[in-house]
């Protein structure tokens, strides 16, 4: 099982940069890198929340669940 993160898209969606999304989320770059990459291993609901509100954007539309092969 594999969950995806898509951040990258939604920020190409709405032609913003990592740098204006890491101040608008106001959590570290380091943090978001980690999820872009997809080493998080976990994500709190606040972070979800910020994520979702300077995306404005659902939790589905940048998380993805994809079974294993």
């Amino acid at each position: 099982m594999a969950i995806i993160v898509d951040i990258d898209v939604q920020l190409a969606k709405r032609k913003m940069s990592v740098g204006d999304f890491v101040a608008a989320v106001n959590i570290s770059a380091a943090n978001i890198s980690v999820l872009k990459n997809g080493r998080a291993k976990a994500i709190r609901f606040s972070t979800l929340d910020a994520i979702c509100q300077v995306l404005e954007c659902q939790p589905g539309d940048i998380l993805r669940w994809v079974p294993d092969d």
